[in-house]
């Protein structure tokens, strides 16, 4: 074996290697937090629910540390979630940029990352004040509390509803076609850094419906968190991912269906 083939090698067993780590300790981490809000415990609510405490404050805490904490655990979080489907893309990457003879690959690809992540932290900080500013209107409107239950199954409709669309598919095509498609990339920090804005925008654009419904359905939920990831991974490296996107689309709205019918039927018991 040349001494380039071994190289190849020992640099893609590295890539593969700090890939897992990263995703093994974002998963840890990922589930110790929601471990420790679940032991909280959760406020019961007019209609039957309960709101998640990561809306709210804990003891002795300032709106400012409350916002950084939910943001350091949202970016852990995606991390955890979106590194199966992203690395992948990370690797086509390195292969692209790899056919122009540039030895930078790992400080280029760790920046393709950050910029990724970067866009899904952006996402994070308009997350955050908007939940709080719901938060703070149901517990102060008994009424629009008790129609939640309803908008939360018609938030996850029209996610599944989302999954039929031209608009998805378009911005599923971008996150899973290859970088410079065929051709090399220009290998230096500044492109880096943009592929990973565009693949960022165009994720988080397409997974737009998929993330609502973690917001609304559980985003301290392991089994929900497990289940976007799942979607989120198969329509991406799935052969056919946009047949994927649509059948995964058609059990969503199933779902909807059922968290509305679900509601009315206590709503009209109570």
């Amino acid at each position: 074996m040349s001494r380039s083939m071994v190289s190849e090698r020992a640099s893609q067993c590295a890539f593969f290697g700090v890939s897992a780590l990263l995703f093994a300790a974002s998963a840890a981490v990922t589930r110790i937090w929601c471990a420790s809000m679940s032991a909280m415990g959760e406020m019961p609510m007019p209609g039957g629910w309960t709101m998640s405490m990561a809306w709210m404050l804990m003891p002795g805490q300032r709106w400012p540390g409350a916002a950084a904490s939910f943001l350091g655990m949202w970016v852990v979080m995606m991390v955890a979630m979106m590194l199966p489907s992203l690395v992948p893309m990370l690797w086509r990457y390195r292969e692209a940029v790899g056919r122009t003879g540039e030895t930078r690959l790992g400080r280029l690809t760790a920046l393709v990352g950050a910029g990724y992540f970067f866009v899904w932290t952006a996402f994070g900080m308009l997350a955050f004040p908007l939940g709080v500013a719901l938060a703070e209107v149901e517990m102060q409107v008994p009424a629009l509390a008790r129609a939640v239950p309803i908008a939360v199954g018609v938030v996850v409709l029209l996610a599944g509803a989302l999954q039929f669309t031209a608009w998805k598919a378009r911005h599923l095509a971008c996150c899973r076609v290859a970088p410079g498609h065929g051709r090399p990339l220009p290998a230096d920090a500044g492109t880096a850094w943009r592929h990973g804005l565009r693949l960022g925008l165009h994720c988080s654009t397409c997974c737009a419906g998929l993330t609502a419904i973690l917001l609304v359905v559980g985003v301290m939920d392991l089994r929900v968190m497990a289940v976007v990831t799942a979607a989120i991974t198969v329509e991406r490296l799935a052969p056919a991912g946009e047949h994927v996107a649509r059948a995964v689309g058609a059990v969503i709205v199933l779902a909807g269906l059922f968290l509305i019918a679900r509601a009315v039927g206590l709503a009209w018991c109570a």
